[in-house]
């Protein structure tokens, strides 16, 4: 009989806590365990965490006694782990029907998937909730996982969609203290390079998006989020570089990926008038990938929104034309 663990961090998300947990309580997978980690909150965290598991018994609550941070409450719960297959999962996310069922039947068919992952959708929690229909077919594919991050730069992996083999996820580790933004990242990677990694076809979770979500902090700090995720490749290759192949050229096309990213970032703020961190953000992308002092991706200034953005374009290249006729006049 397929087991599960899941992990539910939390700290002082007491009031999303419930919705959380009842969402994993009815997932056809009949044995699983659920581990409520109050890291120190100062809300009804830990009050709503002791119900749910005096009200079902596969739930278990652990509580800090001060704040210890993400990454050591992630690997407190993968050291507490050792069902089949393993999810940490947030405790203002929400899984969908079906979504244990699918992950845990793809992984008992085929041994060598060691990861599986899907669609999420992103909920803007002042909207009602989005309802997800359990579905009785579903498609999915292995896929190349550390090509296609380094190919983009970015992180394409849903963590309330993660569902990992434990027994793997014991194998590769825990999470880095030293990429506390981006270690979601890294960890992937490293399944990778461990087994194979099923894309699901389907809606797996429910990601909320709120004030307090700690991912807002991040998004205010493009450059940090960068330099975090530049972080995460070289943990990856520093380890793994002699286990993958072509690691060296992928280092390299992860390093320009990045580096494009930031640009095009620049290029982005620049076309919303905020000129000084636009060219800031340039500056560090030509210092990622020097190429791009040669050959910059301007063709995105070209993408200018809506009719205000056309009308300012219009007026630039108005107002160059006529310097431009005005300079020759007068060199006549």
């Amino acid at each position: 009989m397929t087991k599960v663990d899941i992990v539910v961090p939390c700290y002082n998300y007491g009031r999303f806590l419930e919705a959380s947990v009842s969402s994993i309580l009815v997932q056809s997978v009949s044995d699983l365990r659920v581990l409520i980690i109050d890291d120190g909150s100062s809300d009804e965290s830990l009050t709503v965490a002791r119900k749910l598991a005096r009200d079902d018994s596969r739930v278990t609550v652990t509580s800090h006694s001060r704040n210890e941070g993400h990454i050591n409450t992630f690997n407190e719960g993968i050291a507490w782990s050792s069902a089949d297959y393993f999810l940490l999962l947030s405790a203002d996310d929400i899984l969908v029907p079906g979504a244990l069922k699918r992950a845990t039947e793809i992984m008992d068919e085929n041994p060598d998937v060691v990861l599986t992952h899907g669609k999420c959708i992103l909920w803007f929690d002042d909207l009602p909730l989005p309802i997800i229909e359990p579905q009785r077919r579903y498609s999915w594919e292995r896929h190349d996982l550390i090509g296609e991050m380094c190919t983009t730069g970015f992180n394409f992996v849903p963590a309330v969609t993660a569902i990992a083999r434990t027994s793997v996820q014991k194998s590769v580790g825990d999470y880095r203290p030293s990429l506390p933004h981006t270690g979601d990242m890294e960890m992937w990677l490293r399944f990778a390079a461990n087994g194979s990694v099923a894309r699901i076809g389907e809606v797996q979770g429910i990601y909320r998006r709120h004030s307090t979500a700690m991912s807002n902090a991040y998004y205010s700090e493009k450059l940090s989020d960068y330099r975090q995720c530049q972080s995460a490749f070289d943990s990856f290759f520093d380890e793994y570089g002699g286990r993958v192949s072509g690691s060296v050229s992928l280092r390299r096309i992860a390093r320009r990926a990045l580096a494009k990213r930031v640009f095009c970032c620049g290029i982005g703020l620049l076309r919303r008038g905020r000129g000084k961190e636009a060219v800031h953000l340039m500056r560090e992308a030509m210092k990622m990938d020097p190429s791009l002092r040669y050959f910059p991706p301007l063709w995105h200034l070209l993408k200018f929104p809506g009719p205000e953005g056309r009308k300012w374009f219009k007026s630039a290249v108005g107002g160059a034309a006529t310097r431009l006729w005005k300079q020759s006049g007068a060199m006549h």
